[in-house]
């Protein structure tokens, strides 16, 4: 079985689903839903990604700048098996009522509320719960890499607490308008919204994170504290997060101890755009310190989510009940390393 798949929206998220859709052998890209005729429009139109508008106003106006569209987004939602929402933050929830008209499957991203799906998702979590759902959702990058840290780590003892404090990149690069410039701006509010979007994905956990939010725009940098309920050595750490899927330990002797270091090595293994998918563990930062955990991980916030979506087509559309499957499957297509 292939499945027709529809992204609408083709920003930071968008073009990466679509073009990891591209490389699925058990899925088929329809097409895009384009809102601006933009320099992202120029390039799925160099690269044959059919574009969908939303009306004759905006087809016409793609077409006096050059730019060929095929049609209009409801003909690709009634064209598709599934939808995978990929549109600014709030926009999803109002999306959400023209894929039920049409009777459609869709997937969510983490910037929508929990309520917008029957599911939130990670795939190492909890594939199996979002088996033949008609509405998933994918949570942010910073969840996602909480989450697979945390389910990992628990497969060791039971966790008393955890404390997270994130480190946030101001901006995605494009985004010239967004700031911070110099300055480091706290979270007024605590927890921060990433730890109860944690619980959505790992259920009733006790977590509270803090975060801030610093001039670079390259990836989130999260340190961890962990309370485990049994005694746990380093080693058991390391060997557990090891062969964990989507998580590599990074050999800082090597000299990879930056977030500018990770991307620059993306750049060297001729990652498309950069991208780490993978939660990116500094390995000399894990320590047990009075019985807790330490340690830090770096989070690419434009790749992270990418293979829990194409996961979250698979379990929707029960192309697998495998969830090891998918993972391999999406991972080899992606070429998401293991390790080092």
């Amino acid at each position: 079985m292939v499945v027709k798949v529809f992204v609408n929206g083709f920003g930071t998220i968008g073009k990466r689903i679509a073009m990891a859709v591209m490389r699925q052998d058990d899925m088929k890209l329809i097409g895009i839903g384009k809102r601006t005729p933009d320099f992202k429009a120029l390039v799925a139109n160099k690269l044959g990604i059919p574009i969908f508008v939303e009306n004759e106003d905006e087809a016409k106006n793609f077409e006096e700048k050059g730019l060929k569209v095929v049609g209009f987004v409801e003909d690709a939602i009634r064209e598709a098996d599934i939808i995978v929402d990929a549109a600014p933050k709030g926009i999803g929830k109002k999306n959400k009522g023209i894929y039920q008209q049409h009777g459609k499957k869709a997937i969510f991203q983490g910037g929508e509320e929990e309520s917008v799906a029957e599911v939130s998702f990670v795939a190492q979590v909890n594939y199996d719960k979002a088996l033949g759902k008609n509405y998933i959702r994918v949570v942010s990058c910073n969840t996602t890499a909480i989450s697979r840290v945390i389910h990992t780590l628990r497969s060791l003892s039971p966790i008393e607490k955890v404390r997270v404090v994130l480190v946030r990149r101001a901006a995605d690069p494009w985004e010239v308008k967004k700031g911070p410039i110099n300055a480091v701006i706290p979270t007024l509010k605590i927890p921060s919204h990433h730890a109860p979007d944690a619980k959505t994905v790992l259920g009733d956990i006790d977590i509270v994170s803090f975060a801030v939010v610093v001039p670079t725009t390259i990836m989130h940098l999260h340190v961890l504290n962990v309370k485990f309920k049994e005694q746990v050595s380093e080693s058991d750490i390391w060997n557990a997060l090891e062969e964990a899927p989507r998580i590599i330990l990074v050999p800082t002797n090597l000299k990879l101890d930056s977030t500018a270091a990770l991307i620059e090595l993306a750049r060297d293994l001729g990652r498309p755009r950069n991208d780490l998918y993978e939660v990116m563990v500094f390995g000399k930062s894990i320590r047990i310190i009075d019985g807790e955990l330490w340690m830090s991980y770096a989070v690419h916030q434009e790749a992270i989510v990418i293979p829990e979506n194409i996961d979250a087509i698979r379990a929707a559309m029960n192309l697998t009940d495998n969830p090891e499957e998918s993972i391999r499957k999406t991972d080899m297509s992606l070429g998401v390393l293991k390790r080092l």
